[in-house]
């Protein structure tokens, strides 16, 4: 225990002077001590929590604690069978490979000794260059009536434009599905394939493709028309230097393009050709309205997704999907 100290000594002016200076000791102590007790709380509180590691916090990789060599040996993963590329069933070619001396003694090697076999395939492009054919058509005139004639060309070999239809069914491949502009094109034809073609030979064979691939439009949209649930929206799409639309119509069974300089309701109107289905799904722009006996507009098209306002009610949409599903 501490001494009692003697006071009899001081005067009252060193006694009160002694009093305030334990005070100002004894409020610091206390704000201490109200310091000290939040930092044991916030740690008690921390008690239990994981540590922070880049895994589970913004804590960069480079904090994170680095195991030593040896356990990463430890936890190297188990090895797994390798999977190679499957062997193709009908190989054009088949090589056989037979060692004739022994790679480590230099000893003579016979069939016999070579009873077991590895199986690899080697797969490589064959030479690319363009099949040429010349037609010679002959001409004259006919002994009997002196008329001048020519030779009919065979059937496929057409005089007119020199390409043949593979190739025509590629550029239009690699143009339409592929976005190769003329100008690549015509260097990928000379440098892959060895035909040389204009710019402009390649523009005459997307016009003659034009007529073509319109024929099998027609069967794709009758099942749009005659479908119970449409659903429809445009977009911009860039033909001949011009600013055209591109209109999307679509059922469970087909859809189909429209591209055409106008974002007019007659365009869907035109396409309908008379049709009106139950039920219209589009955006709120105002071409795409009133084409339907009830319209649903896009869910995408709403910013909140908690309230979405339809024109049917859920026992009428189920009617409607189970005739269209019947259809």
């Amino acid at each position: 225990m501490t001494a009692a100290l003697d006071l009899s000594f001081l005067s009252l002016a060193e006694k009160d002077a002694l009093i305030l200076a334990q005070a100002e000791q004894l409020s610091a102590q206390a704000a201490q001590v109200t310091a000290l007790q939040a930092q044991i709380a916030a740690l008690e509180a921390k008690l239990g929590q994981p540590p922070k590691t880049p895994d589970n916090s913004s804590l960069p990789p480079s904090k994170g604690e680095k195991p030593n060599r040896s356990e990463r040996r430890a936890k190297r993963r188990q090895s797994h069978a390798g999977v190679a590329r499957a062997l193709a069933a009908n190989p054009d070619h088949v090589v056989e490979a037979s060692a004739e001396t022994c790679p480590h003694c230099a000893h003579t090697l016979s069939q016999a000794d070579q009873c077991e076999m590895v199986m690899h395939d080697h797969i490589e492009l064959p030479p690319i260059r363009p099949v040429i054919t010349r037609v010679h058509r002959h001409r004259g005139f006919c002994p009997a009536c002196q008329g001048r004639f020519c030779a009919p060309a065979p059937p496929g070999l057409e005089a007119g434009s020199p390409f043949g239809p593979g190739l025509c069914a590629l550029i239009v491949h690699l143009h339409t599905t592929q976005a190769v502009g003329f100008e690549r094109l015509a260097r990928l034809l000379d440098e892959v394939f060895g035909v040389t073609i204009s710019e402009g030979a390649l523009l005459n064979i997307l016009g003659r493709a034009k007529a073509p691939l319109v024929r099998p439009a027609e069967p794709i949209a009758a099942p749009v028309r005659a479908s119970a649930v449409v659903g429809s929206d445009e977009t911009t799409a860039r033909v001949a230097g011009k600013t055209w639309w591109q209109w999307v119509l679509l059922c469970s069974r087909a859809i189909c393009h429209v591209i055409v300089p106008s974002r007019a309701a007659t365009v869907i109107e035109d396409f309908l050709e008379g049709h009106r289905p139950q039920i219209w799904m589009a955006d709120r722009y105002a071409a795409q309205t009133g084409h339907g006996a009830a319209r649903q507009l896009c869910l995408a098209h709403y910013a909140d997704l908690r309230v979405m306002p339809t024109s049917l009610s859920q026992s009428a949409w189920t009617a409607v999907i189970a005739a269209a599903g019947a259809a």
